[in-house]
């Protein structure tokens, strides 16, 4: 019997007052945490939630994701993370998919209405039968009408709790990712995969993680990078996190210096923007006394940024592939061995990776392949989706439609992607989502949306349109509509409006014609 939230408890126990996060002004220990987890737990279990019911939630980067994400683990159900940016139909989606009976979503804001889009989506699934709004004071009220409140669903619990005794191999979060097919689906992640990961993360090889340390985490909780690599290790080992609830290379900056920041995780982009804020007043000398390690994910971080990075900050960036199906480290860069920049490392401890080629045999070294793996972090399977599964899991390997070589010294680098997916700043964007989008406008006959170069983000979402005879649309006014409706990451920022596209002999779109 394993449950995940077991890190949580035993670093309550050794380190029962340290801080566990800090944001802002407020400062919340190991122990309240774990407190206020159990009260979650309480909670959900006098909804009549029971081992293996689904639990959704939607929450930026506040003390309340962690409360709520053990909490949850504790009475034995399973998260279900959602982006922040997903609108109400998107939301319906996920809950209707994931089974989901309850659902907790922050307030958001007046340009992040998060809270009302969560409710809307909540509206439209029947079987979801609860619905909370996280508040950002735990005290307050709820400000949508005929909601009720996240603290409503603690108060009069009990701070104590027997934490349900789950089985290593019992799912305990579903991510949902768009993958390399079809419409976003769930990665159902066990107790086990998620433990093992978060462990050897932060083993002394890797980031060597300790309860010294002070992390920031500023990537997305709900994303599977930061609640491994960062929240549930840096948990495990006791580490004090730095919340940011968006990623502001100033404010992360300021950060670094007013709390000692050891360890900084991010995407490439976030890189590059913490290399132009640095020319600005900082005391960059009182940084880099504390700074120690970084990590990069994501996407490939490009060898000049990680340079000019490493020049300025003096400090090195290891940069590692993973993925939600990998819960998700597959390969990594250790600190106490050699590394090659533009690599993403050797194989993660208890991970075997190889490459193959479209018959499935394995390529020889310098040549490219799908990169496979198997190991300890590999997904139960796609919820509820028995031929992707058939597809992707085969014969005890993940394939993950990635491809890849491999050099004579065992490093793997990412040279291209099978399928059409677009990594928008580390955010994933599947082309046929948006696709299914703007074809509902009334003047587009015809879509196709590939991901466009950018020095930036890495890929920029372009869409490439052909207009219904007679009607009229500019590209603005396609990008504006669309914005309307889909997550904020998702919409096309280029729309190029063309005669008409380009097509084999069987009717397929040739995108790869489209992006030369």
């Amino acid at each position: 019997m394993f449950n995940l939230s077991t890190i949580l408890e035993e670093s309550a126990k050794r380190y029962p007052d340290k801080d566990a996060y800090r944001i802002a002004d407020t400062r919340l220990s190991f122990k309240q945490v774990n407190a206020l987890a159990n009260q979650v737990a309480n909670g959900l279990k006098s909804l009549g939630v029971q081992r293996g019911d689904k639990v959704a939630m939607t929450c930026l980067n506040l003390p309340q994701f962690p409360i709520l994400y053990h909490g949850i683990l504790k009475a034995g159900a399973v998260v279900v993370p959602l982006n922040p940016l997903l609108k109400g139909a998107e939301i319906a989606f996920h809950l209707e998919d994931s089974d989901a009976k309850v659902y907790c979503c922050f307030q958001g804001t007046e340009q992040l209405p998060m809270g009302q889009w969560g409710y809307e989506g909540f509206q439209r699934v029947p079987g979801c039968k609860h619905f909370f709004v996280i508040t950002a004071d735990l005290a307050a009220a709820s400000p949508i009408a005929d909601t009720q409140p996240f603290g409503a669903l603690l108060a009069g619990q009990s701070p104590l709790l027997e934490t349900a005794q789950t089985e290593a191999d019992d799912v305990a979060v579903i991510i949902y990712t768009s993958g390399t097919t079809g419409r976003a689906k769930g990665a159902q992640l066990t107790h086990a995969n998620l433990f093992f990961n978060a462990v050897v993360i932060s083993n002394d090889d890797l980031l060597g993680t300790t309860s010294n340390d002070i992390q920031i985490i500023t990537l997305p909780l709900f994303h599977i990078f930061a609640m491994t690599v960062l929240m549930n290790a840096g948990l495990y080992r006791g580490t004090t996190s730095v919340l940011i609830p968006r990623f502001a290379p100033e404010e992360v900056l300021k950060a670094m210096q007013e709390h000692e920041v050891t360890i900084f995780a991010g995407v490439p982009t976030m890189y590059w923007a913490l290399i132009e804020a640095a020319k600005t007043g900082i005391d960059l000398p009182k940084i880099t006394k504390n700074l120690r390690i970084c990590v990069s994910g994501g996407a490939s971080l490009p060898v000049q940024v990680l340079e000019n990075f490493e020049k300025i900050f003096q400090v090195q960036i290891l940069e590692g592939y993973g993925m939600s199906e990998g819960s998700p480290v597959v390969t990594f860069n250790h600190v106490n061995r050699p590394r090659k920049a533009g690599s993403v490392g050797t194989p993660f401890w208890g991970v075997e990776v190889k490459l193959v080629d479209e018959q499935g045999h394995e390529v020889p070294v310098g040549e490219k392949g799908e990169l496979l793996y198997r190991g300890h972090n590999v997904m139960k399977g796609y919820y509820k989706r028995p031929e992707d599964n058939a597809q992707t899991l085969r014969n005890g390997w993940l394939h993950s439609g990635d491809v890849a070589i491999k050099d004579a010294d065992g490093f793997f680098f990412i040279v291209d992607r099978i399928k059409d997916l677009i990594i928008r700043g580390g955010e994933n964007v599947y082309p046929r989502e948006v696709e299914e989008v703007m074809i509902q406008h009334p003047a587009v006959s015809l879509v196709a949306v590939i991901g466009a170069r950018d020095e930036k983000l890495g890929e920029e979402v372009k869409a490439c349109v052909v207009l219904k005879d007679g009607h009229y649309a500019t590209p603005e006014e396609l990008r504006d509509w669309t914005k309307e409706r889909v997550a904020r990451h998702k919409y096309p920022r280029i729309v190029e409006i063309l005669p008409a596209l380009p097509m084999n002999a069987t009717g397929k779109i040739l995108k790869k014609e489209l992006r030369s």
